[in-house]
């Protein structure tokens, strides 16, 4: 019984590893089907419409090419609470960034941010200028630097 079940088991895996289709997604957006018999198909059929023309169209509140309706993204409120202690909230890199780049903490506005507890990457823009910060544990330094 037990070898039955295992080559019951095998048999069903083999069938997961013989499905070499893929998914792939085109310059101008769409997405493709790949077979594994060299064959391929759309599997979106229109072309998706790019957001990202008609915003730049819009115009812009500073140097970064923000949008009038732009909102920061927003932060993990848990996460936040326990970096309050060691001064590493995003009040905290936001003040960094100012007196880094001479402007006023009003000035810096969050672009995009990856945050864990440990660790986190935040984009912002400061003086119209795209910068880049990480906090690694509670040291908040811009990408790139060592001290």
């Amino acid at each position: 019984m037990k070898i039955f079940s295992i080559v019951l088991c095998l048999f069903v895996v083999s069938f997961g590893f013989a499905q070499d289709n893929h998914i792939v997604k085109t310059e101008d957006g769409r997405r493709v089907l790949l077979k594994s018999d060299f064959t391929w198909e759309y599997i979106d059929l229109e072309k998706p419409v790019d957001t990202k023309i008609a915003t730049l169209e819009e115009p812009t509140t500073n140097g970064c090419n923000l949008p009038l309706g732009f909102e920061e993204p927003k932060l993990n409120s848990k996460i936040q609470a326990q970096l309050k202690k060691g001064r590493a909230t995003m009040a905290h890199v936001k003040q960094k960034v100012a007196k880094d780049y001479g402007c006023d903490v009003n000035d810096v506005v969050l672009l995009s941010v990856y945050e864990k507890k440990s660790n986190a990457s935040y984009t912002l823009c400061a003086n119209g200028k795209k910068v880049f910060y990480k906090r690694t544990g509670l040291k908040i330094l811009e990408k790139g630097k060592l001290f």
